[in-house]
């Protein structure tokens, strides 16, 4: 069976884009299913003791940006080091994607490229993801109908009912930041972890499962 790859995230995530074409070929060398879970990261930093990127210590600011040009270089992608419209709102463009979702299925060649191209537009293209012509634009990009989704998104308020529902999941999951990935149960916090998730996958080990620490 093709595994299964519950992959929690957001648009204005860094190193969630950092990742993401890693975490293509990974999904294409195993066949695997991604279940796209978008949530609100500026409340998981809230309810689990992280910070906003401007609110951390200046030695924390100062190694973030030499962690960023590591990764540029092993990953061999663009990054715009401080981009204009970070962090703006991702509620909306993370809504099309639910709703696109929910009309072609998560496995769908396109659902993908646009949440692909969601991180690309902060972190690499330096757009405003809270703009609604942004957001149709890489909609269209991706080979959707962008106009006819973000209609859909603003409209049916049910959609930002299941942004909250899961960001809500993945609090309830003890989870506290992005990306996160859950295979079989475990999981596997931040980009710099596929090679492991990749590493997992191929040898077909169990999950390792841990007492809750309460």
């Amino acid at each position: 069976m093709a595994p299964d790859i519950e992959y929690y995230f957001s648009f204005i995530s860094l190193w969630s884009y950092i990742g993401s074409r890693r975490f293509q070929r990974l999904v294409h060398d195993h066949g695997a299913q991604v279940i796209f879970k978008p949530v609100d990261l500026m409340h998981i930093f809230s309810v689990s003791g992280g910070l906003p990127v401007k609110q951390r210590s200046t030695q924390r600011q100062a190694y973030r940006l030499l962690e960023m040009e590591r990764w540029r270089r092993i990953r061999d992608i663009p990054i715009v080091t401080h981009p204009k419209y970070y962090p703006a709102d991702p509620s909306l463009a993370h809504r099309v994607l639910l709703a696109a979702i929910a009309e072609l299925g998560h496995d769908h060649a396109s659902v993908h490229e646009y949440a692909r191209k969601g991180l690309e537009a902060v972190w690499a293209r330096e757009l405003n993801i809270a703009d609604e012509s942004t957001i149709s634009l890489l909609a269209d990009e991706a080979g959707l109908d962008g106009r006819r989704l973000l209609d859909r998104a603003k409209g049916e308020t049910h959609w930002a009912g299941q942004e909250i529902a899961l960001t809500q999941e993945a609090d309830d999951r003890q989870i506290f930041g992005a990306p996160l990935y859950f295979y079989q149960g475990e999981a596997f916090w931040g980009q710099d972890r596929l090679e492991m998730l990749d590493d997992v996958i191929h040898s077909g080990r169990g999950a390792i499962v841990i007492s809750d620490p309460k």
